[in-house]
């Protein structure tokens, strides 16, 4: 630097040395302005967060005053100090869910009283002489020094912001595993739940299921949350084994309107299932819509009740019957050549659906009762069983559920 630059830069260390006696001074009016400019939230916060306001006041006006004079780091601080106090109170802040907005408002108000305290300093003192061409420069390290400290306060801040998230991410989903694992009935268990995940102990619970097939299940799933949140019902999701699973809690209507809720942008295969005795059931729940789940074709995207599903979910329960029960009821039916039985088969379904009448089932079907009439004595001379019987009746139905999965 020329003579007249390291002139210039020793006055403006001179000026802003004239402040290092009124350090803390300055610092308690820039707390005290902060307390009555945002008075019902720091009255809120509470005396100990105000406390420690105010004791990093003071910490960053010292700290900054010695850097702008000259007088560099206090004894025993260590190189770089200054900038790890702006970081660390990034962090704090964030851990004290102080809004960031309101931290850099802090930071521009501190600023702005030091240069006035500055000016003011100056003023009122005939005997203090500072170059008009000084006062400037000190304006302008004040500011630029301010954008260094929003940018690491900034950067501190968002970082423990994202770290205590994805913290409670973790502890959130630790919940939801245990939950999924029966610890739902442990009393102690279910006040963790209660207090971490934001559930009423009277608030009804539901398990939803999502076996999907897609990547981008999430997106279905953000969709849902806002019609969810409209309902007033909490939603907290987790995957577990390729099932994308979400406990859901408040006033919660019946499953038919739980189904509705999701049905128009259903992601996959969906089951929906009430839990009957609130977190303590929720295992129960999470497994009987996963098998309701597994009753929607695979490929379809479709919500299904577990209500509306008992018996597919009693037989997706016992894999080793299905085969079983199908050869036992259905396996003469199956033995004809494949036209024929297809059309003996869609004929007792239909059948099934009106509740063995001929007549309803041929006009499903679009051909004579007498058709149908045949086509009845077909099945029931090569099963065996005959729909009149309500054994027989329940055991084909249930067959034909099983062949269709």
């Amino acid at each position: 630097m020329s003579t007249s630059e390291v002139e210039v830069e020793d006055a403006l260390r001179s000026a802003w040395s004239l402040l290092l006696d009124q350090s803390d001074s300055i610092a308690d009016t820039i707390t005290l302005s902060l307390f009555e400019r945002d008075h019902d939230l720091w009255e809120r916060i509470g005396p100990e967060f105000r406390a420690d306001v105010r004791t990093s006041t003071r910490q960053h006006i010292r700290r900054g005053l010695r850097i702008l004079s000259g007088q560099g780091q206090e004894e025993g601080e260590g190189a770089g100090n200054a900038v790890e106090l702006w970081r660390e109170t990034g962090r704090r802040r964030a851990r004290q869910d102080v809004p960031l907005e309101l931290v850099l408002n802090a930071y521009m108000l501190g600023a702005r009283i030091l240069w006035e305290a500055l000016v003011g300093r100056v003023t009122v003192d005939p005997a203090i002489h500072v170059d008009d061409q000084v006062l400037l420069l000190a304006a302008r390290s004040v500011w630029t020094t301010l954008d260094v400290q929003n940018t690491v306060v900034i950067e501190a801040y968002r970082r423990e912001t994202s770290r205590m998230q994805r913290q409670d991410l973790q502890r959130e989903q630790g919940l939801l595993d245990g939950l999924v694992e029966g610890r739902g009935a442990d009393p102690a268990f279910a006040e963790e739940v209660y207090a971490t995940l934001g559930i009423g102990a009277e608030d009804a619970v539901a398990c939803v299921a999502l076996i999907h097939d897609r990547p981008d299940v999430g997106d279905g799933l953000a969709t849902v949350d806002d019609r969810l949140d409209r309902l007033g019902i909490v939603a907290r999701w987790h995957v577990r084994s390729g099932v994308h699973y979400g406990l859901l809690s408040g006033q919660l209507p019946d499953e038919d309107t739980l189904v509705g809720v999701f049905a128009p942008q259903a992601a996959g295969r969906m089951g929906v299932a009430l839990s009957t005795d609130g977190i303590a059931g929720f295992a129960t729940a999470f497994q009987l819509a996963c098998r309701a789940a597994e009753t929607v074709p695979r490929g379809a995207s479709q919500v299904v009740a577990v209500s509306e599903r008992l018996p597919e979910v009693l037989l997706v329960g016992n894999p080793q019957v299905a085969p079983r029960l199908v050869a036992e009821a259905l396996g003469p039916v199956l033995a004809q050549p494949p036209a024929q039985a297809e059309v003996l088969l869609e004929t007792l379904a239909a059948l099934l659906r009106h509740d063995g009448s001929p007549t309803h089932a041929a006009s499903e079907l679009y051909c004579h009762r007498n058709t149908v009439i045949y086509r009845l004595k077909q099945i029931e001379q090569l099963t065996g069983r005959s729909l009149s019987n309500p054994r027989d009746k329940l055991l084909l139905g249930l067959a034909l559920m099983a062949r269709a999965r």
